[in-house]
């Protein structure tokens, strides 16, 4: 029969191969993951997986040791994103860092229509409307798949952007990103006033 301690180092490990653990909603595992992190750092550590915790915002991960990379096989495939779902995690990014010097609410909450304005900048220009609501929808479905969107319960089109977004768009690529937008742009206003 298994001890408490064990039963919860098992749960905590379970817990993290299914997605990101946050403080707020997963108080159990983030318990263990702070009193006995040791022991479920040491068994990823056996596949080549590092545990990542982050007491400032509040979540743990899982993520493939950099020194490994080449030596042991993947555990999970990577999977390329498209342009709008890549431009999305990009520009939320960007709204968190402002958020995180301005304001001092807890979260960072965001309507449809809000993410749609920002979207809209970047994407095609198209006469029909529908299609690109369709598209911003699908996109936003998308980013909330993953992960880094979760919509508010009781909140129609309403909602909080995830912190994990901190670890998956660090400060490199967002300022890659950017510069890469900032160029987009200048072409456009550079064919805009070819006209």
């Amino acid at each position: 029969m298994r001890s408490e301690t064990e039963v919860a180092v098992s749960t905590a490990a379970i817990t993290l191969m299914r997605g990101v653990v946050y403080r707020e909603t997963h108080e159990g595992v983030w318990a263990t993951l702070q009193r006995h992190g040791a022991p479920v750092r040491d068994h990823f550590a056996t596949i080549g997986v590092d545990v990542v915790v982050d007491d400032n915002e509040g979540y743990a991960y899982l993520r493939a040791e950099v020194d490994d990379a080449e030596e042991l096989p993947r555990l999970v495939n990577r999977r390329s994103l498209s342009y709008p779902v890549s431009l999305l995690l990009v520009l939320l990014r960007k709204r968190m860092v402002e958020w995180e010097s301005t304001s001092n609410e807890p979260r960072l909450i965001l309507t449809r229509e809000q993410i749609g304005e920002m979207l809209a900048l970047f994407l095609a220009d198209t006469s029909n409307e529908a299609r690109q609501l369709d598209q911003v929808d699908s996109t936003i479905k998308k980013v909330v798949d993953l992960g880094f969107l979760r919509a508010l319960r009781g909140q129609r089109d309403t909602f909080e952007v995830r912190r994990i977004l901190k670890a998956y768009v660090d400060a490199q690529t967002l300022a890659d990103f950017a510069a890469k937008l900032d160029d987009y742009r200048l072409d456009n206003s550079l064919g805009d006033s070819r006209e």
